[in-house]
C-alpha cells in the first residue's frame, strides 16, 4: 500500500519517469543489491533524462529545422568534400555560441552546407540554447506579411531571442531595398548577443556586391562576416550521387 501512495504522489508532482522507474525498481531483484543512494540517483537520473528529451523536443519543434535529424556526429568527410574535422570538432564545443560569433558555410549546391547548419543547431538545441531556421527567400516573405498583419516587431523580437539563427540560402535571388532593410533590423539586434550560421553558394567576397546599395552592404557584412568561422564545402554534388546511387 505504501508503494501504491508513493507511486502516485510522484505522478502527482509530475514525476512520472520517476515513479515509471520505481515502479520497475519494486520488480526487479536486482535492486535489492544496491545502496539506499545508488537507488535515489537512478530515480533521479530517470527523472533528469525524461525532463530533458522534452526540453529537447520541445526545442526542436521551435526550431523548425529543415533537416531536424541532423548531428554533427553524422557528418562525414569524404576527401573531395574538404571538411576539416578539427573546425567540426572546435564548433561542436559551442564556445563560439557562448562569445555570440557567428558561422559561415558556403559551397556549391549540393555539397550539404543544410545539412551542417542544421547540424550545429541541433547541437545548439542538445546544448540548452534555443536554435531557429529560416531560408532567406522565404525569410522576407515572412516580414513582409508580418508588417502587413501588424506582428513585425513581434517577429524581428523573436528572431532576437534564439541563440542561433540558421538563414540558410543567402544569395538566391535579388533582395528588395526593404529586404536589405530587414536583414540589418535583424542582425543588429543579435551582433554582439547572439550568433548567426549563413549558408550560402557565394563566397562571402561577393556578398557586398550581391547585396548591392553600399552602405547596407557595409553595415550587413560587418555584422556577419568579420567575427565568423568559415566552412568552405567542395566537391560534387551529393545530391547528383545518390541519385546515382
Amino acid at each position: 500500500m505504501l508503494m501504491q501512495q508513493t507511486l502516485e504522489r510522484l505522478q502527482a508532482l509530475h514525476l512520472d519517469a520517476m515513479a515509471e522507474a520505481l515502479a520497475m525498481q519494486a520488480k526487479d531483484p536486482a535492486t535489492g543489491k544496491l545502496d539506499f543512494d545508488e537507488r535515489v540517483g537512478l530515480l533521479v537520473e530517470a527523472q533528469w533524462t525524461a525532463r530533458e528529451d522534452k526540453r529537447l523536443r520541445r526545442a526542436l519543434t521551435e526550431a523548425k529545422l529543415r533537416m531536424p535529424t541532423a548531428c554533427v556526429e553524422d557528418v562525414d568527410y569524404p576527401p573531395k568534400r574538404e571538411l576539416d574535422r578539427a573546425i567540426i570538432r572546435q564548433l561542436s564545443s559551442c564556445k563560439w555560441i557562448e562569445e555570440h560569433q557567428n558561422v559561415a558555410v558556403t559551397g556549391p549546391t549540393g555539397t550539404g552546407k543544410s545539412f551542417v547548419a542544421c547540424a550545429l543547431a541541433q547541437l545548439a538545441c542538445r546544448r540548452g540554447y534555443r536554435a531557429l531556421y529560416r531560408r532567406v527567400p522565404r525569410l522576407f516573405d515572412e516580414l513582409t506579411i508580418a508588417r502587413a498583419d501588424g506582428t513585425f516587431v513581434r517577429q524581428l523580437a523573436r528572431f532576437a531571442r534564439a541563440h542561433v539563427l540558421v538563414l540558410d540560402d543567402f544569395g538566391i535571388g535579388s533582395l528588395r531595398e526593404q529586404d536589405r532593410r530587414d536583414l540589418l533590423e535583424i542582425l543588429e539586434d543579435r551582433y554582439g548577443s547572439r550568433s548567426t550560421i549563413i549558408t550560402s553558394q557565394l563566397d562571402p567576397k561577393h556578398w557586398h556586391a550581391f547585396i548591392g546599395e553600399p552602405t547596407l552592404a557595409d553595415a550587413i557584412c560587418d555584422r556577419l562576416v568579420h567575427n565568423a568561422h568559415r566552412l568552405v564545402l567542395k566537391g560534387p554534388s551529393r545530391r547528383k550521387e545518390e541519385a546515382v546511387k
